[in-house]
């Protein structure tokens, strides 16, 4: 599923204008990416959290040349599922 489909299937279900429903979607991932650029942790219940986490710097190989290199530590996003998510996904 793509964007597009979420606010089809959204709109269709709540009875909203597509336009309506797009802003709102839009808002929302905005602000998700704004509290995970600030390290905060997004918690949905019944859906699952986001969060930011330290990648530890790691040897590597460059696939092109085959030499090693060295990837430097980074900030990454993550997503948990929560219980619920998990539950009817293992169905």
């Amino acid at each position: 599923m793509n964007k597009k489909e979420l606010v089809d299937i959204v709109a269709k279900k709540t009875g909203a204008k597509k336009k309506d429903v797009k802003m709102i979607v839009d808002a929302a991932i905005e602000a998700i990416k704004e509290a995970l650029e600030k390290g905060e942790k997004v918690q949905l219940v019944g859906f699952g959290s986001f969060e930011v986490r330290e990648a530890a710097a790691r040897k590597g190989v460059n696939p092109r040349t085959k030499q090693p290199i060295e990837i430097p530590a980074r900030k990454v996003p993550k997503f948990k599922p929560g219980k619920d998510l998990k539950k009817r996904v293992s169905k």
